[in-house]
């Protein structure tokens, strides 16, 4: 089990987290996403672009009334990575809190 690259970057991450927590066909809008993630307009785009590209996510780009509206959408292919992406972090949570040999206790190291 290994990262994955693309969704291991924290604003890639908390898209992928937020686009995972709706139904399968459900799609967030952009502006609400990026209040979600806490990026600007141009640093959400970069992100979601290469998400796309790696097809994590669809974009949909429609006009409501007159004005444009752009809706994300986790692809299969994306909750795949991301659930992939999430149970390696478990992993190395869970053996960061493992002790290291049978009977032998960690010792917290102090901060500097």
């Amino acid at each position: 089990m290994a990262a994955d690259e693309i969704i291991h970057q924290s604003v890639r991450l908390r898209i992928m987290a937020a686009l995972n927590s709706l139904e399968r066909r459900e799609a967030l809008e952009f502006t609400r996403l990026k209040v979600i993630v806490n990026a600007t307009d141009g640093n959400l785009g970069a992100h979601i672009d290469t998400l796309a590209t790696a097809g994590y996510v669809d974009v949909e780009k429609l006009f409501v009334g007159r004005r444009p509206q752009t809706r994300v959408k986790a692809t299969s292919v994306g909750r795949r990575a991301y659930r992939g992406h999430a149970a390696f972090l478990r992993a190395v949570l869970d053996e960061a809190e493992q002790p290291r040999e049978r009977g032998q206790r960690r010792t917290r190291q102090r901060p500097l």
